[in-house]
């Protein structure tokens, strides 16, 4: 079952909330619509010239100028809270890399000193597994398989600087699981019983596939992955080295929370976990103050053929242990070098999508 990756959609020109274009001085869309033309008649965009879609230009709260939320790069997808201010206004320093000290790594990844023999599966335990599913006169099932680190530690190093980078700035903290924090929903909500059409149980093999993943990453083996900065897509991911189909990339971590209590969050990365029966038990995830890589692996743009060859990636929810958990899996060989996409839209198709380069 692939999982909806709820964003905050852009302003809806005939929603009646789509008047927060932002500024401090509120043009919203009835307000376009009460003045005068000769009062806005020279309202355009500064990167496109069009005065066009008028409710999804954002004005800067210092210089006036206007800009459509998928002129920008990166693109916004939906109007940020507070002030905004335009590239030019905004003064935003260069971008400082995380230092390649190992320490300093070590300390924010939290990452531990174990033995590395405990973890990985031992031979005898790999020819059992073939003896027994050449036992099986059914259809083979494909297997999840653990991603592989790069084997130079000082290009792990560099791949968890890259990530280390982003999360700092962007304000947020490295986690590698599911954080249930006060006044949000508890982990007792978190059933997949209560999953509306029923959630597909993680087989034990994948989910101790998953469970070495996970251990992998507290040792420092980190997957072959890299996080860079491009001026059209903000924060985007790449392959650093060949991954498998089906290889597991990451599983999508943040706070959960109920849906009813996000209605109004204007962050753009929140994720379906649970959709019940019931709506008022509905589950999301939220990544904006602590998340790992998933926050920065980038959405495809579904309403083109071009956009849809992109994707390499999908996300999958399971029951793991009773409890909902998203996984982000290699849909496909990746080439070292390639970015990872995913479609965000599951089955509602609900996100906005076609500004998307």
């Amino acid at each position: 079952m692939v999982s909806l990756r709820k964003r905050t959609q852009a302003p809806n020109p005939d929603s009646p909330k789509s008047g927060s274009r932002k500024r401090s001085k509120s043009m919203r869309r009835e307000e376009l619509e009460s003045e005068s033309e000769d009062d806005y008649s020279d309202l355009s965009c500064e990167k496109c010239g069009s005065g066009h879609r008028p409710a999804e230009l954002l004005l800067c709260d210092k210089c006036d100028r206007g800009f459509h939320l998928f002129c920008l790069r990166p693109i916004l997808v939906a109007v940020p809270k507070g002030r905004w201010f335009c590239p030019s206004c905004s003064n935003q320093k260069n971008l400082t890399n995380f230092p390649l000290v190992q320490t300093k790594i070590v300390d924010f990844f939290r990452i531990q000193r174990c033995s590395q023999s405990a973890e990985k599966p031992s031979p005898d335990c790999r020819k059992r597994r073939k003896r027994t599913t050449c036992l099986v006169v059914s259809k083979k099932r494909r297997k999840l398989l653990p991603f592989n680190p790069s084997e130079d530690p000082n290009r792990r190093l560099e791949q968890m600087a890259s990530l280390a980078t982003a999360l700092t700035a962007t304000g947020a903290e490295f986690s590698n699981e599911l954080t249930y924090a006060a006044r949000m929903a508890p982990r007792s909500a978190n059933r997949a019983f209560l999953e509306r059409d029923g959630m597909q149980v993680l087989p034990k093999d994948d989910a101790e596939t998953l469970k070495l993943c996970k251990n992998m990453m507290e040792r420092g083996e980190w997957p072959p992955l890299m996080v860079v900065l491009d001026p059209r897509e903000g924060f985007t991911v790449e392959a650093d080295k060949p991954i498998r189909d089906l290889t597991i990339i990451t599983e999508y971590v943040g706070d959960v929370d109920f849906l009813k209590n996000r209605e109004n969050y204007d962050g753009d990365s929140m994720m379906t976990l649970l959709t019940a029966t019931n709506p008022s038990k509905n589950l999301v995830i939220c990544p904006d103050k602590r998340s790992n890589i998933a926050r920065f692996i980038n959405g495809i743009n579904n309403h083109t053929p071009e956009g849809k060859k992109k994707r390499n990636v999908k996300c999958v929810r399971f029951d793991v242990n009773g409890e909902c958990r998203v996984l982000l899996i290699a849909s496909r060989d990746i080439k070292k070098g390639e970015r990872l996409y995913y479609d965000y839209n599951g089955y509602e198709n609900e996100y906005p999508t076609e500004h998307f380069v």
